[in-house]
């Protein structure tokens, strides 16, 4: 079970360190080895998952049917886009310039443990989209608080 948040530096070969506080628990999930793909939700977002998690991800995924239009894109953007990963021996994964590109990862990155999988995160979007959604929070307690009779 993975948790917490990481502010890391890519460096110029689009390279990141894999936090330390997980590199034993990836050793024993999976050997070290990853597989990376793109957020099925969220753009600026990459998700990184151990690979038997992904096995599982990806059988459900690839079982949807392919006549909906929207699952053949769900199943290009998850499996289509994937790639197997493995840290080198100084704990570096080297992220594609492809899925880096397309998701604005550049200097900053933050890497996310939520539950069974990582996101990492352009950092300017996650703190955007944190700010949007506390936005929206205020604004939906607001209109609560506006019902209230006091």
């Amino acid at each position: 079970m993975f948790f917490g948040e990481t502010a890391i530096n890519l460096d110029g070969k689009g390279r990141m360190a894999v936090p330390t506080r997980y590199r034993d628990d990836l050793e024993a999930a999976c050997g070290n080895r990853l597989v990376l793909t793109y957020s099925a939700f969220d753009a600026g977002c990459l998700w990184l998952y151990p690979e038997p998690e992904w096995e599982r991800v990806r059988e459900q995924v690839m079982a949807l049917s392919t006549f909906n239009p929207s699952h053949r894109s769900l199943q290009r953007r998850l499996v289509g886009s994937a790639t197997q990963l493995e840290p080198d021996a100084n704990g570096r994964l080297l992220l594609p310039q492809t899925l880096r590109q397309v998701t604005g990862l550049e200097k900053r990155v933050v890497m996310m443990g939520m539950g069974s999988r990582f996101e990492i995160w352009n950092e300017s979007v996650l703190n955007q989209r944190r700010a949007e959604e506390e936005r929206t929070i205020a604004e939906q307690a607001s209109a609560e608080m506006a019902e209230l009779v006091l």
